[in-house]
């Protein structure tokens, strides 16, 4: 099978590569909403193109910050002729709406990470969900740009308040204009889009799983300030995460999302070290029954997602193997 040669025209790479330029260029101005609407209002309220143009420079005569003055400069230079000045005043509407589908891309995101207070920090599904959360962002306000373009193209403008009806009426119309001529509205706006969401992403990154464990000592009642992380005394090889004391008693905790060979390092420590508490925190996607005996059958202590531990039998026949669901003071202590 062969495909047939893919081309794009020249006039019509040009177009959407200036579409582009104004749309990325109008975001590092960084433009508040009152003075992108005044430049609109510039430049729709004179009457021919001549008068259109002498505008612009008197509106960025009025820009007091040096930065938003020179990327203005460089795109008001770009502006020569009815095409182009279209094509920015498109580009300015989308601009002003930018922000509106931003907040409704991150919605979703936002939602999910408020279900995350009725889960275990240290579940699989909390995991999942904080993995996600960036994802679905994107994910979203690629769909909802597609949406809105679809609906603007198609002259359909019942999609946001009555107030805007006129704006995104005269702003449908503008972008079938528009498309007639070779612009491609979505696919460019999406790449400024996405830029925007990338740089504004609500996200759980910063609550990683060492984080998440860090925080779940504390809520069972560890002294923030006693936890700390070294490296044991005897085999400066195996670091513990977290170590602390409790009831005179020292607890020594490796904590990582999946094994791989980490789980080892216990191995050898078991026989040297003078903690008295040796924990695994992981997971367990990647656990099964032979890396599970060899952790326990060195002395150490082993928690798992509670999804994991109710899904392995094994997991709940060996004795020194815990869901994340009984970490707390009292499990600990037992230990």
């Amino acid at each position: 099978m062969r495909f047939e040669k893919l081309e794009v025209s020249q006039e019509k790479f040009d177009l959407n590569m200036k579409f582009y330029f104004f749309l990325k260029h109008l975001v590092k101005t960084s433009l508040t909403d009152r003075q992108a609407n005044k430049l609109l209002s510039v430049i729709v309220g004179k009457k021919s193109l001549e008068l259109k143009l002498e505008a612009l420079p008197i509106f960025l005569a009025e820009i007091k910050s040096q930065t938003k003055y020179d990327n203005l400069d460089i795109v008001f230079s770009r502006i020569l002729d009815d095409v182009d000045l279209e094509i920015f005043i498109f580009s300015l509407k989308l601009y002003l709406i930018k922000d509106l589908l931003l907040e409704e891309s991150k919605l979703k995101s936002i939602i999910e990470l408020e279900d995350l207070a009725n889960l275990n920090p240290l579940s699989l599904k909390y995991d999942n969900k904080t993995l996600n959360s960036p994802y679905s962002t994107r994910v979203n306000g690629a769909l909802l740009s597609l949406c809105f373009f679809h609906k603007i193209e198609n002259g359909e403008t019942n999609l946001l308040s009555a107030d805007a009806q006129d704006y995104i009426c005269r702003l449908s119309k503008q972008a079938i204009k528009l498309k007639e001529i070779g612009i491609e509205p979505n696919q460019i706006f999406m790449l400024m889009f996405s830029e925007s969401i990338n740089q504004s992403i609500i996200s759980n990154s910063g609550s990683n799983y060492e984080d998440r464990i860090f925080d779940t000592l504390v809520n069972i009642g560890i002294s923030s300030d006693s936890i700390s992380k070294l490296h044991d005394d005897a085999d400066k090889s195996t670091e513990y995460d977290f170590f602390f004391k409790l009831d005179n008693r020292s607890y020594g905790i490796g904590a990582k999302r999946t094994l791989r060979e980490r789980y080892k390092q216990f191995i050898k420590t078991s026989l040297t070290s003078q903690i008295d508490v040796m924990i695994e925190i992981t997971l367990g996607l990647d656990l099964n029954e032979s890396k599970a005996k060899t952790i326990t059958g060195h002395g150490t202590k082993l928690f798992v997602a509670d999804e994991i531990y109710e899904a392995k039998n094994f997991l709940q026949q060996l004795d020194g193997v815990f869901s994340v669901k009984d970490l707390n003071l009292e499990t600990l202590k037992s230990l």
